[in-house]
């Protein structure tokens, strides 16, 4: 979704390098920085990837797309809800109600302490973080948390994360819950829409194809066996990682799972790379 508003497509090195080119000069990849470790060792570093891509998200009105499904929601009787991955804050900025969308990988719109203080997540300033473009480093003064005075990092998780606060999350997840109890108890029907949902970590597909089985809704078998082979090889991939010391943690929702097609009488449920935007009447 975020792609076609223009933000960087960060699937392969290659995509990845022609957006911050002083990492290709670096041999780091997106994998390689995405990485709590460099809040640690090289800080300026870690705010200059993290910081540029803040600035760049704020800076970008979304598509007209996410207007269209916010249209969607707007015309039924229990509206939408989205579930998604990204990490932009896109639907947020489209207008879609913030008690209605799960951020599962969190959101670079929220921070937190990088010393695990009492602080707990808390909204970013809202002005730009100062990155040069030429070496993608942050100058200082680097974000801090405004309890202790700590480095702050955004609060996204990212590869091999002990330290992500998932509360938020947690909490999204929760109201995405109380609000499928409550269509099941009006006995709504429902439709799941995937937009772009990726194969690379496929949390977003997962959640969908799980809902979908749920629901006993209709799946189409093509989409229900590529999101399957999808889901085997992200957990062939995370228990070589694990082997190898170097599990990413995903969060755990109540629900796991994405089918692409899924359409149930007039209620829809949109996904997209991971984002979810779920819809009844």
């Amino acid at each position: 979704m975020g792609v076609d508003s223009g933000l960087p497509d960060f699937r392969g090195n290659q995509g990845f390098w022609n957006a911050y080119p002083p990492f290709r000069k670096l041999g780091l990849s997106f994998v390689a920085l995405a990485n709590p470790r460099w809040f640690r060792d090289d800080p300026s570093l870690a705010w200059g990837f993290y910081g540029h891509r803040y600035n760049l998200y704020r800076a970008t009105p979304p598509h007209d797309g996410f207007a269209r499904l916010a249209r969607w929601g707007a015309e039924t009787e229990h509206g939408a809800f989205v579930f998604t991955s990204n990490v932009d804050g896109q639907f947020q900025r489209a207008g879609f109600a913030a008690d209605r969308i799960v951020e599962c990988h969190g959101t670079l719109d929220v921070w937190q302490c990088t010393r695990r203080c009492a602080a707990g997540p808390f909204p970013a300033p809202g002005r730009d973080v100062a990155v040069d473009l030429a070496t993608f480093r942050a100058a200082a003064p680097l974000p801090a948390c405004p309890a202790c005075g700590a480095l702050a990092r955004p609060n996204v998780l990212m590869f091999g994360d002990d330290a992500w606060d998932g509360q938020r999350s947690v909490d999204q997840q929760r109201r995405l819950a109380r609000w499928l109890a409550a269509l099941d108890a009006a006995g709504a029907p429902l439709a799941i829409v995937e937009c772009g949902a990726g194969t690379a970590v496929p949390t977003v597909r997962a959640f969908g194809e799980a809902l979908a089985a749920e629901t006993a809704a209709d799946v189409d078998p093509h989409q229900r066996s590529r999101a399957r082979r999808a889901t085997r090889r992200h957990q062939r991939r995370r228990t070589r990682a694990r082997r190898a010391g170097r599990d990413r943690r995903l969060p755990r929702a109540r629900l796991t799972a994405t089918a692409a097609g899924v359409k149930r009488s007039s209620h829809q449920v949109v996904v997209n790379q991971p984002a979810w935007t779920r819809l009844s009447k």
